[in-house]
């Protein structure tokens, strides 16, 4: 565990500015490398091989000595467009992939051919113990204050467990919206952070003003969880629209993913439509307004340049 997160991506900081769906973009990463942490994207931002081609390309050519790039694939069934994602990555190359949702084995066996360094999202100790025996490089710990997809275990608790289990290197992921959040995360032996909500209301970020705005007006005590964009647990913001709708899968929901055959089915659906309505509330203004989020966004008081969101995480 003496290896940190800077040694592994010969980053200044030990940051990861988390992958955020919609969110992310080469703009933000680019400011990320300069500001000497790591940047990640996920690859389904990108519509089309061709697009998350030239953004590899285009981070390439605007690396700086002190930063890292990476991009984040969802490895189950549910992303259809995985393996052209996964083959055009390692064509292209950069420093660093993360996983989540899935095996990495086949992630990883591509990405060490080619020298790019594999981090995987888990939530317990099965999942991690899992991981570093296919050979990961380093366990992206997601715990209950993450954004998004979360885990049920808290910061302090998921870390020592496996930092305790574990030999290779624990980033934690969730709950970090100060420096003093990070000293914390750093205190109980985690090698860096994964930090994301933080960086949606960034100038950088090109989604809607409102969304960028409802992460400085809204807190921690607004994020709920909810069944209703991906079919797995996600945390968002608690509009008016989402009090509305609720949070609870639909009965039929409910039902169908109890058959063993009809359940993948039925996520891929409710994965497709939730990802639709995020868009749209993401890229215009709409009355429906499911932005997700994590509780750091206590933490954000106005919208800022992604270099003073970071000056405000090292200092």
């Amino acid at each position: 565990m003496a290896v940190k997160l800077t040694e592994l991506l010969k980053i200044k900081h030990p940051i990861i500015q988390a992958p955020m769906f919609l969110v992310s973009n080469t703009a933000m990463v680019k400011e990320a490398m300069k500001c000497g942490i790591a940047g990640c994207i996920p690859a389904l931002n990108y519509r089309t091989l061709e697009e998350l081609r030239m953004a590899l390309k285009e981070l390439k050519a605007d690396k700086v000595e002190g930063g890292a790039f990476g991009f984040n694939l969802i490895v189950n069934k549910s992303n259809i467009k995985y393996k052209g994602q996964l083959e055009v990555v390692c064509e292209e190359g950069c420093d660093f992939i993360i996983t989540s949702l899935g095996s990495p084995e086949d992630t990883i066996n591509q990405a060490h051919k080619v020298g790019i360094k594999v981090f995987c999202d888990v939530v317990d100790l099965q999942f991690a113990k899992k991981v570093e025996g296919l050979g990961a490089d380093a366990i992206i710990a997601v715990n209950n204050e993450a954004g998004g997809h979360r885990g049920n275990i808290s910061p302090k608790d998921l870390i020592t467990e496996l930092t305790t289990n574990c030999r290779i290197p624990i980033i934690s992921a969730g709950g970090v919206g100060t420096k003093a959040d990070i000293d914390k995360m750093l205190s109980y032996g985690a090698a860096g952070v994964s930090v994301g909500s933080p960086f949606i209301a960034s100038v950088e970020a090109n989604v809607t003003n409102e969304y960028k705005q409802a992460c400085v007006d809204y807190g921690a005590k607004d994020i709920v969880m909810t069944e209703r964009i991906s079919g797995t647990p996600c945390t968002v913001i608690n509009t008016p629209y989402v009090q509305k709708v609720g949070t609870k899968a639909t009965w039929i929901e409910s039902v169908l993913n109890k058959h063993k055959k009809l359940k993948k089915w039925v996520k891929m659906i409710r994965f497709a439509k939730g990802m639709r309505d995020t868009q749209k509330a993401a890229n215009e203004v709409t009355y429906k307004t499911v932005w997700v989020a994590g509780p750091s966004i206590e933490h954000t008081r106005e919208i800022l340049p992604v270099k003073a969101i970071v000056k405000k995480l090292i200092h």
